[in-house]
């Protein structure tokens, strides 16, 4: 350096503070000594962590030759030195994984470790889990069992929520270009450790079977490598390297198989039973280990571990006096052990540390267990519901209706089990007022519900009943239960002295057809009715006046000669579409099969009609378990039958449209569309309206997206949607002599009417079939409001026409309400649908609904971003679609909300967001989103606003906000950037909040 220079230095550097400079990757290759000074420091800067990504990033850079052309990173001493250098900062940290991951990216981290392998010798092309560990080099096997433990750690932390992290300085100069490269190698990784993780395990379960003390790389015996192959054989022995008891590293080993089997447990539940017992191995040796030098884990994570193995895997110590009161009542469950449950129920009522909703969950399960055939479980759900219905009166709560319904036929016994809860439940030393005059209420409310004298009696003689009512309530109540009982005498029990007379036919007839009526069994209702006609030859099919079957089969059915025969088969079919209605596919199922077998023996066309039935039946069934979250497949032979309804001709033979209506829609939720539009016969599509619709709706789908050329099939279904919305028009004189048009609402022009088309709709789950339909109501919507500037969005809006020719017959009524019930009918599907949330926003939109509006434009981001947690896609958040939520939110005088939405548009709008600021009656929070502004020309606005109206609390909030320090305009872009983006998942958060 020349004189001049060294003066112009010392110059500068004593015009500036004194702060040391940043020590740069390259000056650790000129002076081999300095690293390990570096790291000695108490802050070295940059800290290990960043030197490891600075060497390898170094290391890893492509190269360019002679011709411009791109090469991988040349394997030159330069190179090597940095990997090396990398590895001993790796090193000085004793390779502690915990603090590598947080300072790491995962493919920076994949990088370290290979060149740890490679370094350590670890035999190239070999799987880890094909080496013996035990014949290896002491520093190689510890450096396959890091690798392995690395790779079952981040197979674990995937798992977790995703949290976004901010780049370092040394990410800032390509942070932009390289975030997605970064995230698309972090993926790829993660696929090849999941492939590889049962082997992974294997191999660190065999470390576990060796004893012997491990050894692991230092910056010593890293820096051996370099050495002569004298020196070089040090590294291999086994006093090299920094030593691990075996005690020590089996204690991490069983801590890092712990976490990987308790994640796979979610898809094997075997594996929580081998991570308790990792787990348990963890915690034994820590307790033996005075000191943890080299293990690093979280002790409240490995508690939080063991408590979630000990409940789920039902080995909970019921003495155990730390043990949570759900772990109790969990464990008492899985042990059967339920008359320990009631009990713990009972003294909830008192101690009421368990939530109701928990409580209630504990009986929903033993119901569920009754349901799938549990037996002995009934007497068990009673006493758990008296128990919580005490703690809900208890509480001042509404009693639930299943206890409303064990009070119609209740047994001395559970009357007697109601009378001891509730002397149990109430504090034993000194009840509270609201607590005996909730129980009073309670005690009387049972018996006002209680039929059986006997029983009322059982509770107006008890101890706390007389303790609990005032002498003037008991007296009343009882005058009350005198009076009923005189009713319930004379209207509902007969008298003694009926007893002696005869049974009369009358009586055995009304009894018969009572059990009729409640009867679903088809043997059941063929004898009952065989002693009805025995004694009195009737019509018993009009016995329920609500027994109907379809108006198409009732001529054929009372056609039938035979009486006895026409009851059975009206009141089987009726019996059965109950059972349809309700979704009692099971007793549908016995009931439609008896009937077809006693048709097909004397009427060929009743038992054609029975299978059509059966048919609907067996589609009604398949969707309901469909529409419940079941992706299996319709039967290949179900499938079969359907097409056969399709394509039956059977002459005279009743047929109900809706039958093929749903079939149809079946064919259309299971994609069989090469069906619908290759081998339909053509005479059907043109007699069946509904096969028209599904044929031209399956070939619109199957061309999207497609040429202009081959969208013929989307004109032909605009033509018949357009003529289904179209009514008929005629011409009429008006008395001044003019001709006016009249619309004639009541008649559809289309292949069936509208209604019908609604409800035919409605029986379609099938995205894409949705999706189009949508889209052509959309543009149908638009065309005929003719409001550009306000239009409802679609996806595929570009396949349908631009016009109409006959504009003036749609009825634009009938196209609103349909585009609204269509979409609404989607969103029951489908919630998370983002672009049928937008379309939904939009109609809201266009129809002044703006407070519904931006709830469904903020669903719609939501959904595609983890409830903001990423960005929303910028094909989501549109400007169109943000200046649309700018407008409702000004609509509904939210003016700081619509300052910082203006911040989010491509260019921010200054004009609009200086408006809104400058309006004083906001109805959001005004200064409280100041810190979501990121935009500093409009936090100097505010303050500038502020000061002049003398607001200086506000203003000062202001100068708080744009005070940031990575607000400073002098940021590098990126720092901005991510200003931004941290601002706006904030914002928009927040406002999912205030209107979801």
């Amino acid at each position: 350096m020349s004189a001049e220079a060294a003066d112009r230095v010392a110059a500068v550097g004593s015009s500036r503070p004194s702060t040391p400079l940043q020590t740069s990757w390259f000056e650790f290759l000129l002076d081999s000594s300095l690293l390990e000074k570096h790291l000695q420091k108490s802050n070295p800067d940059p800290v290990p962590a960043q030197l490891i990504i600075q060497f390898l990033e170094q290391a890893s850079k492509p190269s360019v030759n002679e011709q411009n052309q791109v090469q991988p990173p040349a394997d030159n001493r330069r190179n090597r030195t940095l990997k090396l250098l990398a590895l001993k900062v790796a090193a000085h940290m004793k390779w502690d994984l915990d603090v590598l991951e947080k300072g790491l990216t995962t493919p920076v981290l994949n990088m370290l470790l290979n060149e740890l392998l490679c370094v350590s010798k670890v035999p190239p092309g070999v799987k880890h889990v094909d080496l013996d560990l035990s014949t290896l080099p002491p520093t190689t096997a510890m450096a396959v069992i890091i690798y392995n433990r690395w790779a079952i750690r981040t197979i674990v932390l995937s798992s977790f929520p995703e949290k976004q992290t901010k780049p370092g300085p040394h990410q800032m100069n390509m942070y932009v270009f390289i975030v997605q490269q970064e995230k698309e190698m972090t993926e790829n990784i993660l696929t090849v450790l999941k492939e590889q993780a049962a082997d992974s395990i294997s191999v660190l379960e065999g470390a576990l079977r060796l004893k012997k003390d491990f050894y692991v790389h230092t910056m010593r015996t890293l820096d051996l490598l370099t050495a002569d192959a004298a020196a070089n054989g040090e590294t291999e022995s086994s006093t090299a390297g920094l030593c691990i008891s075996a005690d020590e590293l089996h204690c991490q080993v069983h801590y890092d198989l712990g976490g990987i089997f308790f994640q796979q447990s979610c898809t094997d539940q075997l594996a929580y039973k081998k991570a308790k017992d990792h787990f348990r191995q963890t915690n034994e040796l820590l307790k033996k280990l005075n000191t943890t030098v080299h293990v690093h884990l979280d002790e409240k994570r490995l508690s939080g571990y063991w408590n979630a193995c000990k409940a789920l895997t039902a080995d909970c110590d019921l003495s155990d006096s730390q043990m949570s009161p759900y772990n109790q009542i969990n464990s008492l469950i899985r042990i059967h052990n339920y008359q320990a449950v009631i009990e713990a129920f009972i003294k909830d009522n008192v101690t009421r540390s368990l939530p109701s909703h928990f409580r209630r969950s504990v009986l929903r399960e033993f119901l569920y267990k009754v349901q799938q055939g549990e037996t002995g479980l009934d007497e068990v759900c009673h006493k758990l519901c008296v128990c919580n219905a005490v703690r809900d009166a208890l509480e001042g709560e509404i009693l639930s209706v299943r206890f409303q319904q064990l009070l119609l036929k209740p047994s001395k016994r559970i009357v007697d089990f109601i009378l001891e809860v509730c002397m149990r439940s109430l504090e034993k030393d000194c009840p509270s007022e609201t607590s005996r005059r909730n129980m009073a209420n309670f005690m009387k409310n049972l018996c006002e519900s209680l039929e059986e004298l006997s029983l009322v009696f059982v509770v107006s003689s008890h101890k706390l009943f007389m303790e609990l009512l005032k002498e003037e309530e008991r007296k009343v109540l009882v005058e009350q239960m005198r009076k009923r009982s005189a009713t319930i005498n004379l209207s509902a029990k007969p008298l003694p002295s009926f007893y002696d007379i005869p049974a009369s036919a009358s009586v055995n007839i009304g009894q018969l057809e009572q059990q009729l009526i409640l009867s679903l069994e088809p043997r059941r209702i063929r004898q009952i009715l065989i002693e009805l006609h025995g004694m009195a030859e009737r019509p018993y099919w009009r016995v329920n006046s609500k027994w109907e079957v379809p108006p198409d089969y009732i001529n054929v059915i009372l056609c039938i000669k035979d009486n006895l025969t026409k009851d059975l088969v009206y009141i089987l079919m009726t019996k059965g579409l109950h059972c349809i209605s309700i979704k009692d596919f099971v007793h549908a199922r016995q009931l439609f099969s008896a009937c077809l077998e006693l048709v097909t023996e004397f009427s060929p066309k009743l038992r054609q009609v029975m299978l059509n039935e059966m048919l609907l039946l067996e589609v009604r069934a398949h969707e309901t378990m469909a529409a419940e979250g079941s992706k299996e497949r319709p039967p290949p032979d179900l499938v079969s039958r359907v097409r056969g309804y399709l394509e039956m001709r059977i002459h005279d033979l009743p047929l109900r449209q809706v039958v093929g209506e749903e079939c149809v829609a079946f064919m259309l939720n299971w994609r069989e569309n090469d069906y619908l539009t290759l081998q339909v016969p053509p005479p059907l599509v043109m007699n069946n309206p509904y096969i028209k619709l599904g044929q031209l709706l399956a070939s619109t789908c199957k061309e999207l997206p497609g040429p202009k050329e081959s969208r013929r099939t989307a004109k032909e279904l605009w033509d018949v949607v357009v003529q289904i919305c179209s009514v008929s028009i005629q011409h009429k004189r008006n008395s001044d002599g003019r001709v006016g048009l009249i619309k004639q609402r009541e008649s559809s022009m289309g292949i069936l009417h509208r209604s019908k088309f609604i409800t035919f709709i409605k029986k379609l789950r099938e995205p894409l079939v949705l999706t189009t339909l949508i889209s052509l109501f959309v543009r149908l919507h638009s065309i005929v409001r003719d409001d550009i500037v306000n239009e409802v969005t679609a996806e595929h809006l570009s396949i349908w026409p631009s016009s109409l020719p006959n504009i003036q017959a749609v009825d634009v009524e009938a196209v609103a309400v349909t585009v609204k019930e269509l979409v609404s009918y989607a969103l029951t599907l489908n919630p998370n649908n983002q672009s049928w949330l937008i379309t939904q926003a939009d109609i809201y939109f266009v129809t002044n609904q703006y407070s519904a509006a931006l709830n469904f434009y903020l669903q719609a981001g939501a959904v595609c971003s983890d409830f903001f947690t990423k960005a929303v896609a910028p094909d989501v958040y549109t400007d169109q679609v943000l200046k649309r939520m700018i407008k409702c939110c000004s609509m509904m005088n939210c003016h700081t909300q619509v300052a910082v939405l203006c911040q989010f548009l491509r260019e921010v709008d200054y004009m609009t967001a200086f408006k809104a600021l400058q309006e004083q009656n906001s109805h959001d929070a005004m200064d409280s989103l100041y810190d979501y502004i990121w935009d500093v020309t409009i936090l100097e606005y505010l303050t500038h606003i502020h000061h002049k109206r003398g607001e200086m609390e506000k203003r000062q909030i202001a100068i708080k906000a744009i005070g940031q320090t990575e607000l400073n305009t002098s940021n590098p872009e990126e720092v901005l950037q991510l200003a931004a983006q941290k601002r706006k998942k904030r914002f928009l958060q927040a406002m999912a909040k205030l209107y979801f």
